[in-house]
Protein backbone atom coordinates (compact mmCIF):
# COMPACT_ATOMS: atom_id res chain seq x y z
CA UNK A 1 0.00 0.00 0.00
CA UNK A 2 2.80 2.42 0.88
CA UNK A 3 4.48 1.66 -2.43
CA UNK A 4 1.25 2.50 -4.29
CA UNK A 5 0.95 5.77 -2.39
CA UNK A 6 4.55 6.68 -3.18
CA UNK A 7 3.94 6.06 -6.88
CA UNK A 8 0.78 8.18 -6.72
CA UNK A 9 2.66 11.05 -5.07
CA UNK A 10 5.49 10.81 -7.60
CA UNK A 11 3.02 10.88 -10.49
CA UNK A 12 1.25 13.95 -9.11
CA UNK A 13 4.58 15.74 -8.63
CA UNK A 14 5.64 14.96 -12.20
CA UNK A 15 2.30 16.16 -13.64
CA UNK A 16 2.39 19.35 -11.61
CA UNK A 17 5.97 20.08 -12.67
CA UNK A 18 5.04 19.71 -16.32
CA UNK A 19 1.95 21.89 -15.95
CA UNK A 20 3.69 24.60 -13.94
CA UNK A 21 6.58 24.85 -16.41
CA UNK A 22 4.30 25.74 -19.32
CA UNK A 23 1.46 28.24 -19.58
CA UNK A 24 -2.16 27.10 -19.83
CA UNK A 25 -2.59 25.50 -23.24
CA UNK A 26 -5.48 26.57 -25.44
CA UNK A 27 -7.73 23.88 -26.87
CA UNK A 28 -9.48 23.80 -30.22
CA UNK A 29 -13.18 24.56 -30.07
CA UNK A 30 -13.96 21.14 -31.59
CA UNK A 31 -12.53 19.49 -28.47
CA UNK A 32 -14.72 21.50 -26.09
CA UNK A 33 -18.19 21.42 -27.62
CA UNK A 34 -20.47 19.85 -30.21
CA UNK A 35 -22.92 21.35 -32.67
CA UNK A 36 -26.51 20.87 -31.53
CA UNK A 37 -28.24 18.39 -33.83
CA UNK A 38 -25.06 16.55 -34.83
CA UNK A 39 -25.41 13.60 -32.46
CA UNK A 40 -25.04 9.83 -32.47
CA UNK A 41 -27.97 7.44 -32.11
CA UNK A 42 -28.09 4.04 -30.43
CA UNK A 43 -29.42 0.98 -32.25
CA UNK A 44 -30.47 -2.39 -30.85
CA UNK A 45 -31.62 -5.68 -32.34
CA UNK A 46 -32.04 -9.39 -31.71
CA UNK A 47 -30.31 -12.14 -33.64
CA UNK A 48 -29.06 -15.71 -33.85
CA UNK A 49 -25.42 -16.82 -33.83
CA UNK A 50 -24.70 -20.14 -35.55
CA UNK A 51 -21.61 -22.30 -36.07
CA UNK A 52 -20.66 -22.75 -32.41
CA UNK A 53 -18.80 -25.88 -31.32
CA UNK A 54 -21.28 -27.17 -28.77
CA UNK A 55 -21.11 -24.05 -26.61
CA UNK A 56 -24.49 -22.56 -27.52
CA UNK A 57 -27.84 -22.43 -25.71
CA UNK A 58 -29.58 -25.62 -24.59
CA UNK A 59 -33.25 -26.58 -24.73
CA UNK A 60 -33.98 -24.72 -21.48
CA UNK A 61 -33.85 -21.42 -23.41
CA UNK A 62 -37.26 -21.28 -25.11
CA UNK A 63 -36.76 -18.15 -27.21
CA UNK A 64 -33.70 -19.63 -28.92
CA UNK A 65 -35.74 -22.61 -30.12
CA UNK A 66 -38.55 -20.30 -31.26
CA UNK A 67 -36.09 -18.10 -33.15
CA UNK A 68 -34.49 -21.05 -34.96
CA UNK A 69 -37.91 -22.46 -35.90
CA UNK A 70 -39.03 -19.09 -37.25
CA UNK A 71 -35.78 -18.65 -39.21
CA UNK A 72 -35.93 -22.09 -40.80
CA UNK A 73 -39.59 -21.69 -41.73
CA UNK A 74 -38.86 -18.38 -43.44
CA UNK A 75 -36.26 -20.26 -45.47
CA UNK A 76 -38.85 -22.85 -46.52
CA UNK A 77 -37.97 -25.67 -44.10
CA UNK A 78 -40.62 -27.37 -41.99
CA UNK A 79 -39.07 -28.44 -38.68
CA UNK A 80 -40.71 -29.56 -35.43
CA UNK A 81 -39.37 -28.47 -32.02
CA UNK A 82 -38.37 -32.05 -31.18
CA UNK A 83 -35.96 -32.08 -34.13
CA UNK A 84 -33.93 -29.10 -32.91
CA UNK A 85 -30.45 -29.41 -31.46
CA UNK A 86 -29.37 -26.02 -30.12
CA UNK A 87 -25.82 -26.67 -28.91
CA UNK A 88 -24.40 -24.88 -31.95
CA UNK A 89 -26.82 -21.91 -31.80
CA UNK A 90 -27.08 -18.95 -29.40
CA UNK A 91 -29.57 -16.10 -29.05
CA UNK A 92 -27.85 -12.71 -28.87
CA UNK A 93 -28.56 -9.01 -28.55
CA UNK A 94 -26.96 -6.80 -31.18
CA UNK A 95 -26.11 -3.16 -30.41
CA UNK A 96 -24.49 -0.40 -32.43
CA UNK A 97 -24.00 3.36 -32.51
CA UNK A 98 -25.17 5.19 -35.62
CA UNK A 99 -22.89 8.20 -36.23
CA UNK A 100 -24.32 11.57 -37.16
CA UNK A 101 -24.83 12.09 -40.92
CA UNK A 102 -24.17 8.40 -41.69
CA UNK A 103 -25.46 7.74 -45.21
CA UNK A 104 -27.16 4.64 -46.56
CA UNK A 105 -24.52 2.05 -47.39
CA UNK A 106 -22.10 3.18 -44.64
CA UNK A 107 -20.64 0.31 -42.60
CA UNK A 108 -20.55 0.53 -38.81
CA UNK A 109 -19.23 -1.71 -36.02
CA UNK A 110 -21.64 -3.80 -33.96
CA UNK A 111 -21.48 -5.54 -30.56
CA UNK A 112 -22.97 -8.97 -29.95
CA UNK A 113 -23.76 -10.43 -26.50
CA UNK A 114 -25.44 -13.63 -25.40
CA UNK A 115 -28.88 -13.50 -23.76
CA UNK A 116 -29.22 -17.23 -23.10
CA UNK A 117 -26.94 -19.68 -21.33
CA UNK A 118 -24.35 -20.14 -24.07
CA UNK A 119 -20.85 -20.76 -22.71
CA UNK A 120 -18.94 -19.22 -25.60
CA UNK A 121 -19.50 -17.41 -28.90
CA UNK A 122 -16.07 -18.28 -30.30
CA UNK A 123 -16.27 -19.26 -33.98
CA UNK A 124 -19.87 -18.09 -34.37
CA UNK A 125 -21.49 -16.26 -37.26
CA UNK A 126 -24.30 -13.75 -36.80
CA UNK A 127 -27.26 -14.36 -39.10
CA UNK A 128 -28.79 -11.20 -40.59
CA UNK A 129 -30.20 -9.11 -37.72
CA UNK A 130 -32.30 -5.96 -37.99
CA UNK A 131 -31.14 -2.98 -35.89
CA UNK A 132 -33.77 -0.48 -34.80
CA UNK A 133 -33.73 2.91 -33.11
CA UNK A 134 -35.81 4.24 -30.22
CA UNK A 135 -38.61 5.05 -32.71
CA UNK A 136 -38.80 1.34 -33.71
CA UNK A 137 -37.69 2.10 -37.26
CA UNK A 138 -35.00 0.02 -38.97
CA UNK A 139 -31.75 1.92 -39.55
CA UNK A 140 -29.18 -0.84 -40.16
CA UNK A 141 -28.80 -4.58 -40.82
CA UNK A 142 -25.97 -6.60 -39.30
CA UNK A 143 -24.34 -9.90 -40.23
CA UNK A 144 -20.89 -11.50 -40.18
CA UNK A 145 -18.26 -13.52 -38.30
CA UNK A 146 -17.71 -12.71 -34.64
CA UNK A 147 -14.41 -11.53 -33.17
CA UNK A 148 -14.18 -12.71 -29.55
CA UNK A 149 -11.57 -11.25 -27.21
CA UNK A 150 -11.25 -14.33 -25.02
CA UNK A 151 -10.99 -18.12 -25.11
CA UNK A 152 -12.12 -21.12 -23.10
CA UNK A 153 -10.71 -24.65 -23.08
CA UNK A 154 -11.89 -27.75 -21.19
CA UNK A 155 -9.84 -30.83 -20.37
CA UNK A 156 -10.96 -34.44 -20.20
CA UNK A 157 -10.52 -34.55 -16.41
CA UNK A 158 -12.84 -31.60 -15.84
CA UNK A 159 -10.16 -28.91 -15.69
CA UNK A 160 -10.69 -25.75 -17.71
CA UNK A 161 -8.89 -22.58 -18.72
CA UNK A 162 -10.72 -19.32 -19.47
CA UNK A 163 -9.45 -15.88 -20.42
CA UNK A 164 -11.60 -12.73 -20.61
CA UNK A 165 -15.26 -12.86 -21.65
CA UNK A 166 -16.34 -15.34 -24.29
CA UNK A 167 -20.07 -14.50 -24.31
CA UNK A 168 -19.69 -11.11 -26.00
CA UNK A 169 -18.02 -10.21 -29.28
CA UNK A 170 -17.66 -7.55 -31.97
CA UNK A 171 -18.05 -7.49 -35.72
CA UNK A 172 -15.97 -4.68 -37.26
CA UNK A 173 -18.01 -2.98 -40.00
CA UNK A 174 -20.58 -5.72 -39.51
CA UNK A 175 -23.68 -3.59 -40.16
CA UNK A 176 -24.79 -1.64 -43.20
CA UNK A 177 -26.76 1.57 -42.69
CA UNK A 178 -30.12 1.43 -44.48
CA UNK A 179 -31.66 4.72 -43.37
CA UNK A 180 -30.19 8.17 -42.71
CA UNK A 181 -31.15 10.15 -39.62
CA UNK A 182 -32.20 13.67 -40.59
CA UNK A 183 -30.38 16.42 -38.67
CA UNK A 184 -31.09 20.16 -38.57
CA UNK A 185 -28.15 22.35 -37.58
CA UNK A 186 -29.56 25.84 -38.24
CA UNK A 187 -32.87 27.16 -36.91
CA UNK A 188 -34.03 30.71 -37.74
CA UNK A 189 -30.53 31.76 -38.71
CA UNK A 190 -28.93 30.54 -35.47
CA UNK A 191 -26.86 27.55 -34.46
CA UNK A 192 -26.14 26.26 -30.96
CA UNK A 193 -22.89 24.90 -29.54
CA UNK A 194 -23.23 22.48 -26.61
CA UNK A 195 -20.31 22.25 -24.16
CA UNK A 196 -19.11 18.77 -23.25
CA UNK A 197 -18.10 19.97 -19.76
CA UNK A 198 -20.45 22.84 -18.84
CA UNK A 199 -18.95 25.89 -17.18
CA UNK A 200 -19.85 29.58 -17.15
CA UNK A 201 -16.26 30.73 -17.63
CA UNK A 202 -15.63 28.44 -20.59
CA UNK A 203 -18.94 29.43 -22.21
CA UNK A 204 -18.04 33.11 -21.86
CA UNK A 205 -14.57 32.50 -23.33
CA UNK A 206 -16.04 30.62 -26.29
CA UNK A 207 -18.48 33.46 -27.02
CA UNK A 208 -15.66 36.00 -26.72
CA UNK A 209 -13.43 34.04 -29.11
CA UNK A 210 -16.23 33.64 -31.68
CA UNK A 211 -17.07 37.36 -31.53
CA UNK A 212 -13.42 38.21 -32.00
CA UNK A 213 -13.31 36.17 -35.19
CA UNK A 214 -16.72 36.87 -36.76
CA UNK A 215 -17.84 40.16 -35.24
CA UNK A 216 -19.13 41.70 -32.03
CA UNK A 217 -22.63 40.20 -32.22
CA UNK A 218 -21.75 36.82 -33.74
CA UNK A 219 -22.53 34.86 -30.56
CA UNK A 220 -23.70 35.01 -26.97
CA UNK A 221 -23.54 32.50 -24.11
CA UNK A 222 -27.02 31.27 -23.15
CA UNK A 223 -25.96 29.42 -20.02
CA UNK A 224 -23.07 27.31 -18.72
CA UNK A 225 -23.73 24.56 -21.25
CA UNK A 226 -24.58 26.29 -24.55
CA UNK A 227 -23.47 29.14 -26.80
CA UNK A 228 -25.76 30.58 -29.48
CA UNK A 229 -24.14 31.36 -32.85
CA UNK A 230 -25.74 33.84 -35.24
CA UNK A 231 -24.92 32.65 -38.74
CA UNK A 232 -23.12 35.45 -40.65
CA UNK A 233 -24.65 36.49 -43.97
CA UNK A 234 -21.64 35.23 -45.95
CA UNK A 235 -22.12 31.73 -44.48
CA UNK A 236 -25.86 31.41 -45.04
CA UNK A 237 -25.39 28.70 -47.66
CA UNK A 238 -22.02 27.51 -46.34
CA UNK A 239 -22.84 25.99 -42.96
CA UNK A 240 -20.13 23.34 -43.29
CA UNK A 241 -17.51 26.03 -43.92
CA UNK A 242 -18.79 27.97 -40.88
CA UNK A 243 -18.53 24.93 -38.61
CA UNK A 244 -15.04 24.17 -39.93
CA UNK A 245 -13.97 27.74 -39.12
CA UNK A 246 -15.50 27.53 -35.64
CA UNK A 247 -13.69 24.29 -34.88
CA UNK A 248 -10.30 25.92 -35.46
CA UNK A 249 -10.85 28.66 -32.86
CA UNK A 250 -8.53 28.44 -29.84
CA UNK A 251 -10.11 28.64 -26.37
CA UNK A 252 -8.37 28.25 -23.02
CA UNK A 253 -10.46 25.87 -20.87
CA UNK A 254 -10.88 26.02 -17.10
CA UNK A 255 -9.57 22.99 -15.26
CA UNK A 256 -11.57 22.49 -12.09
CA UNK A 257 -9.90 21.45 -8.87
CA UNK A 258 -11.19 17.94 -8.36
CA UNK A 259 -10.19 14.80 -6.46
CA UNK A 260 -11.74 11.55 -7.71
CA UNK A 261 -11.83 8.62 -5.29
CA UNK A 262 -12.74 5.09 -6.33
CA UNK A 263 -13.32 3.23 -3.08
CA UNK A 264 -13.73 -0.15 -4.79
CA UNK A 265 -10.23 -0.16 -6.27
CA UNK A 266 -8.51 2.28 -3.92
CA UNK A 267 -7.64 4.64 -6.78
CA UNK A 268 -7.21 8.37 -6.12
CA UNK A 269 -6.68 10.91 -8.91
CA UNK A 270 -6.29 14.65 -8.30
CA UNK A 271 -6.19 17.39 -10.91
CA UNK A 272 -6.56 21.12 -11.36
CA UNK A 273 -5.69 23.82 -8.83
CA UNK A 274 -6.02 21.71 -5.68
CA UNK A 275 -5.02 23.58 -2.50
CA UNK A 276 -4.79 22.55 1.12
CA UNK A 277 -5.37 24.82 4.12
CA UNK A 278 -3.72 24.17 7.50
CA UNK A 279 -5.29 21.20 9.27
CA UNK A 280 -4.65 18.71 12.07
CA UNK A 281 -5.27 15.07 11.17
CA UNK A 282 -5.89 12.24 13.63
CA UNK A 283 -6.33 8.85 11.98
CA UNK A 284 -6.37 5.52 13.73
CA UNK A 285 -8.62 2.55 14.13
CA UNK A 286 -9.57 -0.11 16.63
CA UNK A 287 -9.10 -3.67 15.35
CA UNK A 288 -10.97 -6.54 17.02
CA UNK A 289 -10.05 -10.14 16.16
CA UNK A 290 -12.34 -12.93 17.36
CA UNK A 291 -10.94 -16.48 17.20
CA UNK A 292 -13.07 -19.49 18.06
CA UNK A 293 -11.44 -22.91 18.48
CA UNK A 294 -13.75 -25.92 19.00
CA UNK A 295 -12.69 -28.39 21.73
CA UNK A 296 -14.06 -31.92 22.20
CA UNK A 297 -15.17 -32.81 25.76
CA UNK A 298 -15.17 -36.56 26.52
CA UNK A 299 -16.72 -37.27 29.98
CA UNK A 300 -15.63 -40.22 32.15
CA UNK A 301 -19.07 -41.06 33.57
CA UNK A 302 -19.67 -44.74 34.49
CA UNK A 303 -21.87 -47.11 32.49
CA UNK A 304 -21.52 -44.94 29.36
CA UNK A 305 -23.92 -42.30 30.64
CA UNK A 306 -21.78 -39.37 29.48
CA UNK A 307 -22.23 -37.56 26.19
CA UNK A 308 -19.43 -36.28 23.99
CA UNK A 309 -19.92 -32.59 23.19
CA UNK A 310 -18.02 -29.86 21.34
CA UNK A 311 -17.21 -26.91 23.59
CA UNK A 312 -16.26 -23.67 21.77
CA UNK A 313 -13.30 -21.72 23.12
CA UNK A 314 -13.42 -18.06 22.17
CA UNK A 315 -10.39 -15.76 22.21
CA UNK A 316 -10.91 -12.02 21.65
CA UNK A 317 -7.94 -9.76 20.91
CA UNK A 318 -8.02 -6.01 20.42
CA UNK A 319 -5.39 -3.67 19.04
CA UNK A 320 -5.63 0.08 18.69
CA UNK A 321 -3.82 1.86 15.90
CA UNK A 322 -1.61 4.89 16.24
CA UNK A 323 -3.75 7.98 16.93
CA UNK A 324 -1.01 10.55 16.94
CA UNK A 325 -1.96 14.06 15.77
CA UNK A 326 -0.36 15.12 12.47
CA UNK A 327 -0.27 18.81 11.56
CA UNK A 328 -0.57 19.49 7.83
CA UNK A 329 0.53 23.03 6.89
CA UNK A 330 -0.98 25.07 4.07
CA UNK A 331 0.02 23.76 0.64
CA UNK A 332 -0.32 26.05 -2.40
CA UNK A 333 0.22 23.55 -5.24
CA UNK A 334 -0.84 20.05 -6.20
CA UNK A 335 2.66 18.63 -5.78
CA UNK A 336 2.87 20.06 -2.26
CA UNK A 337 -0.53 18.56 -1.43
CA UNK A 338 0.63 15.14 -2.64
CA UNK A 339 3.83 15.36 -0.59
CA UNK A 340 1.97 16.47 2.54
CA UNK A 341 -0.61 13.70 2.33
CA UNK A 342 2.06 11.16 1.43
CA UNK A 343 3.89 11.98 4.67
CA UNK A 344 0.92 10.64 6.65
CA UNK A 345 1.87 7.09 5.62
CA UNK A 346 -1.70 6.03 4.90
CA UNK A 347 -2.97 3.42 2.49
CA UNK A 348 -5.03 4.63 -0.50
CA UNK A 349 -8.28 3.58 1.19
CA UNK A 350 -7.36 5.40 4.40
CA UNK A 351 -6.23 8.43 2.41
CA UNK A 352 -9.63 8.54 0.71
CA UNK A 353 -11.30 8.84 4.12
CA UNK A 354 -8.89 11.60 5.15
CA UNK A 355 -9.54 13.54 1.92
CA UNK A 356 -13.29 13.35 2.47
CA UNK A 357 -12.87 14.58 6.05
CA UNK A 358 -10.58 17.45 4.92
CA UNK A 359 -13.15 18.50 2.33
CA UNK A 360 -15.94 18.43 4.94
CA UNK A 361 -13.80 20.54 7.29
CA UNK A 362 -13.15 23.10 4.53
CA UNK A 363 -9.40 22.49 4.52
CA UNK A 364 -9.27 20.92 1.04
CA UNK A 365 -10.07 23.44 -1.70
CA UNK A 366 -11.30 20.97 -4.32
CA UNK A 367 -14.37 19.03 -5.31
CA UNK A 368 -14.27 15.45 -4.02
CA UNK A 369 -15.99 12.89 -6.27
CA UNK A 370 -16.54 9.42 -4.77
CA UNK A 371 -17.22 6.65 -7.29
Amino acid sequence: MKRILQLFSALIVMMTTLLSSTPARAEKLRDLCDVSGARDNQLVGYGIVTGLTGTGDDTSVPFTAQSVLSLLRRLGLQVTPTQLRLKNVAAVMVTATLPAFAKAGTKIDINVSSVGNARSLVGGVLVQAVLKGADQRTYAVGQGSLVVGGFEAHGASGSSVKSNTTTSARIPEGAIVEREVAASLVTNGTMKLELRNPGFTVAARISEAVNKKFGANASNALDSGSVLIHVPAEFTNKIVDLIASLEEIDVTPVRRARVVINERTGTIVAGGDVRLSPAAVVHGGLTIVVKETPAVSQPTAPFGKGTTVVVPQTDIQTSEGDKSVTYVPAQPSLSDVASALGSLGLSPRELASVLEALRAAGALEAEVVVQ
